[in-house]
């Protein structure tokens, strides 16, 4: 086999010779059987999962998971079944809802297969043979026409304009025309002007090639390994849920420890304070936490996916939140990837604005009121092989062709072309950059064919010996040539792909210039303000292009992402792994890649330390998609293979839609937070509780129902609805988390332990209280410490809804009010209502007492009230001037 490289440079010979073929009767058949068995057959080996069993065992993998996985076993050894039923149901659901996001994720490779044909047209021992794409080898004579799917990679021996689609390589909708001739000075691979590519699609002509790689070792084959070989990393939260999950596995071996320590001391029996310690563990790990991080999620998708965005890998939702900077493909993404005229320079000197309408000198252009307009338009159509849309959305071919077509229909003369008939066509080609068209005028058969020509000005210029003037015809000078060459370098450096236009009577070698017209992929309406809006929320966007330097800068300062500093892949390619990270912190802009530089970059950036997502749509961004943090695909655009790959995909590809989805990734993750702070705290308060009162020789002071009651509340809706409390702006508009940041750094931790603290010490106080008065723990005394401990669970709960603010400046919790009000009433019920009393073992309280139970509890929400309003002024002197202010 030969690499693209390598068949670039030679010349078709020399490919044959080294293949062993014939350019005329290809390989016979005892080669063919010979070349399989060295190098298998022309199929992309995507590896073989794991089978769907294994691969759901796997998701136990997770520590916390584990834990609770161990707790659930403990609870059905000790006999605590009720518990262990809920812990198995939470488990069955997130499991499952990992496993089916992640068997999504790998259906990206399978579509890869798809880009590849199934059929092609091949020269064997001499005869044409119509065969299955899979049996090509190396060396095999290839034929291709219009409407085609390259089979491998070939180089090419003969064509006739042969014009192909490589934008599922390079992710530019620009068509490559190819040529026979071999290569001196080569850039990328996926530029070769001789080679055709794996994948790609011939828009017009035919050719005959050479086949010389097949499967894995072409091209697109390194793309499907590039793509098989990243795995998603894990998201932030999964870190921090992981961490979780070891602290509270080292917690629960902790209070084992302690409690057996504590009753050896005390001379109890060593399988009782076994057990007791066991199920005080068990007791402690909030089994409600994966079902309410499952849960929490699975609303963030459902919102997210009303702003258009549908995120497929769960955990990812949050990811969002942490992304500090995104890398985002240019084309048909921050682009339209539509071509359009948006500049006319006349042969006159007078330019023209194109946008709805054509402006010339501050009047609105249309039909042939203008000869010069009017005889630029005529080269734009008839020099052209797209038809009028005619109120279609889209045109089919060569999109520069279109954008011409385009050009004339807002000028009302598409039909211009009705007025020639074409008698001969030369085809644009890499090496003359030019394309030229005779044509007879039909409404003046007398009148000689002429030229119509169009192409790079720095050609089409030198074969202009005079231009177009409204009075006839004038010399062009040299002066005049080099204030026109001035033009198009002007209009290049505006972003702008420029093309000549001309006429000629005798031959296209000697014409009359007639305009330059300069021809952009606009950015979508969307994307300046989108890339503003991420910048005020501290995200910074980086553009990745296959384009020109000059273009690609243009293109990014009209978005806002600014011009200081780009890096080509040519020198990603050169650079040691130090330095590209360096570089890509740095860079604003990244011309000329490759999906394997897109690659490079993403992990360059992620070295840094950075959450990176990227932004794509082609299979050349699948890669890069996959790797990411956060990998997101356009919806509309994007192909099958890039969406695959993609956590979230952009159902109106518009860059903008990431914003509010960026915003719930931050809530999502401080609502997660708020709860691991509310059953944590309550959590530890009800453990202390109970083995406080154990050590102490005091009698047990809540019953087994009882204890099962606190666990629904702790556990149940008012615990789920914290997941639900709607957006804080100023938290959400402000700057992304820290990658490493913990979902317990030393803040919560401190947080968790003072509201244990109040509610252990409340509780504890009704507790000593009741039990002095006459020694002994009766029924109206359990219900007095029982009733108090659930008041402090909704307390503590609403003082969890925020970190920083108070409940006074909160938006409404509707979720939440209902469950505090529920829950109150379903208590009010235990205490007052007969047939709940003897279940639960409870009597009715006074007013007096209810009135005592409801004053010491709402000390935990005054005592985080209070704590929030004496951290406001210091919090607001560290936050920007323009967040004080909102504040």
């Amino acid at each position: 086999m030969l690499l693209a490289d390598q068949a670039a440079r030679l010349e078709t010979t020399e490919v044959t010779q080294k293949l062993g073929t014939s350019s005329e009767r290809g390989l016979s058949s005892v080669q063919v059987t010979e070349k399989r068995r060295l190098y298998g057959t022309n199929e992309l080996n995507t590896p073989k999962p794991p089978p769907i069993w294994k691969r759901y065992l796997a998701q136990f993998k997770d520590p916390l998971i584990g834990l609770l996985l161990g707790s659930a076993l403990v609870s059905v050894l000790t006999g605590q079944f009720a518990d262990a039923i809920s812990i198995f149901v939470a488990l069955i659901i997130v499991v499952s809802v990992g496993f089916i996001q992640e068997y999504r994720s790998e259906q990206a490779l399978e579509k890869l297969t798809k880009l590849v044909p199934p059929k092609a047209l091949v020269v064997r021992d001499g005869r044409e043979v119509s065969m299955l794409a899979l049996e090509l080898v190396a060396g095999d004579l290839v034929i291709l026409k219009t409407g085609d799917r390259v089979p491998a990679d070939i180089r090419l021996i003969t064509q006739n304009g042969f014009l192909v689609d490589e934008s599922s390589m390079t992710g530019e909708p620009e068509p490559m025309a190819k040529n026979a001739e071999s290569i001196v000075v080569v850039g990328t691979s996926q530029t070769y002007s001789n080679m055709a590519y794996m994948g790609c699609l011939v828009l017009s002509g035919n050719c005959r090639g050479i086949v010389t790689a097949t499967g894995e070792n072409s091209q697109f084959g390194e793309m499907v390994k590039l793509l098989s070989q990243e795995e998603p990393p894990r998201t932030p939260l999964q870190v921090s849920m992981d961490k979780l999950g070891q602290q509270l596995s080292f917690v629960s071996f902790g209070v084992i420890g302690f409690i057996f320590l504590i009753g050896m001391i005390q001379g109890k029996g060593v399988l009782e304070m076994f057990t007791m310690g066991v199920s005080l563990a068990v007791a402690a790990i909030p089994e409600g936490l994966p079902i309410v991080v499952t849960v929490t999620l699975a609303l963030g998708v459902l919102r997210m996916a009303s702003h258009q965005a549908v995120v497929r890998r769960l955990p990812a939702v949050e990811t969002l939140g942490s992304v500090d900077v995104i890398c985002s493909d240019k084309t048909g993404t921050l682009t339209k990837g539509s071509m359009a005229v948006t500049e006319a320079l006349l042969s006159d000197g007078s330019r023209a604005s194109i946008g709805q309408l054509v402006m010339l000198h501050g009047e609105v252009q249309h039909g042939r009121s203008h000869p010069l307009m009017e005889a630029l338009t005529t080269a734009c159509v008839v020099c052209n092989n797209v038809q009028p849309t005619y109120g279609k959305k889209r045109t089919l071919g060569n999109p520069t062709e279109a954008a011409l077509m385009g050009f004339a229909q807002k000028l009302g003369l598409e039909d211009l072309r009705n007025d020639w008939m074409r008698v001969k066509e030369i085809p644009f080609t890499s090496d003359s950059k030019t394309m030229a068209v005779q044509a007879i005028y039909n409404r003046d058969p007398e009148q000689k064919p002429l030229w119509f020509v169009k192409g790079a000005p720095e050609i089409l210029l030198e074969k202009c010996f005079l231009f177009q003037t409204r009075d006839g015809r004038q010399n062009m000078t040299t002066k005049t040539r080099i204030s026109l060459n001035d033009h198009a370098t002007y209009m290049m450096n505006q972003g702008l792909r420029v093309l000549a236009l001309a006429k000629g009577e005798k031959t296209p070698d000697e014409l009359i210039f007639l305009g330059l017209v300069g021809i952009s992929d606009p950015p979508r309406p969307s994307a300046s303000k989108a890339v503003a809006e991420l910048r005020k929320r501290g995200v910074e966007l980086k553009m990745i292009t296959g384009d020109a330097r000059e273009t690609a800068l243009a293109i990014a300062a009209k978005l806002g992402i600014g011009r200081d500093f780009a890096v080509s892949g040519e020198e990603i390619s050169t650079l040691d792994e130090t330095e590209l990270t360096r570089l890509a912190n740095k860079a604003n802009v990244f011309y000329r890649t490759s999906p394997q530089h897109k690659l490079k970059i993403v992990k360059s950036l992620q070295m840094c330390g950075r959450t990176v997502g990227m932004v794509g749509d082609g299979v050349n961004d699948a890669v890069a998609v996959k790797k990411a943090d956060i990998g997101i695909s356009m919806g509309i655009n994007g192909t099958d293979v890039c969406r695959e790959a993609a956590d979230m995909v952009l159902l109106d590809d518009n860059l903008q839609t990431i914003v509010p989805a960026i915003e719930e990734g931050k809530s999502i993750f401080y609502n997660i937070r708020n709860f691991v702070t509310f059953q944590l705290s309550t959590s530890i308060a009800a453990l202390s509780l109970i083995a406080i009162s154990t050590i102490l020789g005091l009698p047990s002071p809540l019953n087994a129902m009882q204890v099962l009651w606190i666990n629904i509340l702790m556990d149940g809706p008012p615990a789920q609805s914290l997941g639900l409390e709607p957006s804080d702006p100023d938290l959400t508009k402000g700057k992304p988390r820290p990658r490493g940041e913990k979902l317990l750094n030393k803040g919560i931790i401190k947080r968790i332990l003072i509201n244990a603290t109040l509610i252990l010490s409340g509780t504890f106080w009704v507790l000593r209280r009741e039990y002095l008065d006459d020694g002994r723990l009766s029924d109206h005394e359990r219900t007095m410490t029982f009733t108090c401990f659930v008041f402090f669970d909704m307390m503590n709960a609403l003082a969890c809804r925020s970190q920083t603010k108070s409940i006074r400046h909160l938006p409404p919790n509707k979720p939440l009010f209902i469950a505090v009000s529920l829950s109150i009433l379903g208590q009010l019920l235990v205490v007052y209502w007969a047939p709940l009393q003897s279940v639960f073992q409870t009597q009715s309280l006074s007013f007096g007492d209810m009135a005592t139970i409801i004053l010491i509890s709402s000390s935990v929400l005054v005592t985080s009230e209070w704590m929030k309003y004496k951290s406001r002024p210091q919090r607001k002197q560290s936050m920007p001037s323009a967040l004080r202010e909102v504040i």
